[in-house]
């Protein structure tokens, strides 16, 4: 039968997180793994864990982070914004896993067959500070603060003018190829970060709130039939319910963030899943 499950913020620049990865094995030999994002900031890292998760499970999907877009400045590959991505996608193209470019491929555990779609989205500052009327409201109060995401000095959005044009396209497309998924198969939906706003208010910095999704995906869940949605960004693993639909955050996180809980699971199931919760 096997299971899908799920894992994101590997973050395997830190030694202690390529040991975890290097752990990482499924149970079975159907069992299939979704990464959802932020595997490591530059690409021999990045490659280095996708080919070593890619030889252990029979299928991998990936959907893109934030920290997979950086340029560093310390990174041989020096591609920005959308060609930095799509040298992503080549590389996952020959490692055999699915990503966003991909036909979204449909797991065949129990139940019925179920459509996952990994999906590059980004964020479009929409998750404003409380009281900013608008982007720019909100960007100079989280300066002030101290509270400003690396993505606006690592994360180019070429040749898009900015990262929000960039998402609204994202945004746009994704739309158009979820509506063609056919109806007769829930999905899992997997971005890096959350489909709705609500998983963010317990961030420590609400500031921090706009660099991690956008309003324009709030029914998403809904519209295009989740069975669950796989996010990670937050750094919060957790296991949430809007609208009936189980949310699952299951990011890693950083060492000093993972220390505090040594013996949660890295992996966390997705299907086969628990069948109802309750609503937050």
């Amino acid at each position: 039968m096997g299971s899908l499950s799920a894992v994101s913020d590997l973050h395997v620049a830190y030694q202690e997180n390529r040991h975890i990865v290097e752990s990482l094995r499924p149970e079975s030999d159907t069992d299939w793994l979704i990464v959802a994002g932020d595997v490591a900031e530059k690409f021999e890292d990045i490659e280095w864990a996708l080919t070593l998760l890619a030889n252990r499970f029979p299928k991998v999907v990936w959907a893109p982070g934030n920290h997979e877009l950086w340029t560093h400045p310390s990174d041989p590959v020096d591609l920005r914004g959308e060609k930095r991505y799509l040298r992503l996608v080549e590389l996952c193209r020959s490692l055999g896993i699915a990503s966003p470019e991909d036909p979204y491929p449909v797991w065949r555990g129990s139940g019925s067959p179920v459509t996952v779609a990994p999906l590059l989205l980004l964020y479009d500052y929409t998750f404003r500070v409380p009281g900013a009327a608008t982007k720019q409201e909100s960007l100079r109060i989280a300066h002030e603060a101290g509270i400003v995401c690396t993505d606006e000095y690592f994360l180019y959005p070429d040749p898009y003018p900015t990262r929000d044009a960039w998402c609204r396209a994202r945004v746009t497309q994704t739309e158009q190829r979820l509506a063609l998924v056919d109806p007769a198969y829930p999905t899992v939906l997997v971005n890096h970060f959350p489909l709705v706003r609500q998983p963010t208010d317990i961030l420590r910095y609400p500031e921090f709130a706009q660099w991690c999704g956008t309003e324009l995906t709030a029914d998403w869940h809904t519209r295009f039939r989740a069975a669950a949605v796989v996010y990670g960004h937050l750094h919060i693993p957790r296991t949430t319910w809007y609208d009936g639909v189980r949310f699952e955050e299951v990011s890693i996180g950083y060492p000093r963030e993972w220390k505090l809980w040594p013996d949660r699971a890295h992996l966390r199931r997705i299907l086969p899943g628990p069948d109802s919760g309750e609503a937050v």
